[in-house]
């Protein structure tokens, strides 16, 4: 990635024909450069569409990232409900190659009262199959587990790090609003910084390069995400996130998921580019 770039996790909430092409052009219009295809109940968009959708972003500048589905855990114990978590990542991720997507993110499971250490090795062991059938199919599309905004969820700082060491192909999808909400720190100057060190130190100067970033705001309980707000809505210290994704020299996407996505994530774009 050549700099940082900022779009909205979906379809633009001002494009009138709602579909993924308008909201590609709409995000070109608005002055933005990115846009996270939302597969949130299912992959919705169809095979046959997505070579317009891969065009559409080419001309209109727009890199495109992708959301698999929310309900899954690679920490089931029963087969049916692995085999359909599997089968969201790998066709999410064949669908959203084909639209052109640079990146998939993902929540990758629940610890269910079990031990976080057992429950790792299992998701490495799971995640590793589902990347080695995504390569035999020439499928190089980046695979990353989300950072997670509950505490019963698997998707730690140092689990993703440790996974994208693990295994070629997997890097970290780094939600600073989840991890706010997961931990009720991280959200100084000082501890942003902590982050990108210890991304730095797993994954090299490439790990700063090559980042897939949320940022919203964010409401929260001691049990972690509750829901998303507007920036302004939150004490979601964005400012200073900004500060330091420049000072360590961030590439790749940032996108928003607050409630008024395009708003926020032309917000942020701006702060950005005035420091």
């Amino acid at each position: 990635m050549k700099k940082l770039f900022f779009g909205t996790a979906g379809i633009p909430l001002s494009t009138k024909k709602r579909n993924t092409v308008e909201g590609i052009k709409k995000v070109n219009k608005l002055g933005l450069e990115a846009m996270e295809l939302e597969f949130v109940h299912s992959v919705h968009i169809k095979k046959d569409k997505a070579p317009e959708v891969k065009k559409t972003a080419e001309d209109s500048n727009v890199i495109l990232t992708c959301h698999a589905p929310y309900y899954m855990n690679l920490n089931a114990q029963e087969e049916k409900k692995l085999n359909v978590s599997k089968g969201y990542i790998i066709n999410s991720a064949k669908i959203a190659n084909l639209c052109g997507a640079w990146s998939l993110c993902f929540h990758a499971a629940y610890y269910m009262k079990q031990d976080k250490k057992k429950v790792y090795e299992l998701v490495k062991k799971r995640l590793k199959l589902i990347v080695r059938h995504l390569k035999d199919e020439s499928n190089n599309i980046w695979i990353r587990p989300e950072l997670t905004g509950k505490k019963i969820q698997f998707g730690s700082l140092d689990e993703l790090l440790r996974l994208s060491q693990d295994i070629e192909g997997v890097m970290p999808c780094i939600d600073f609003s989840h991890m706010h909400a997961r931990t009720q720190k991280y959200n100084t100057k000082q501890e942003f910084e902590e982050i990108m060190q210890e991304v730095e130190k797993a994954l090299g100067r490439h790990g700063l390069s090559n980042m897939h970033i949320h940022v919203s705001g964010i409401n929260y309980t001691e049990k972690g995400e509750k829901n998303h707000l507007t920036l302004k809505q939150s004490d979601m210290n964005y400012n200073d996130l900004l500060k330091i994704l420049k000072k360590f020299k961030a590439r790749g996407v940032v996108i928003c998921e607050s409630p008024n996505i395009e708003k926020d994530a032309l917000l942020m774009q701006k702060t950005y580019k005035n420091l």
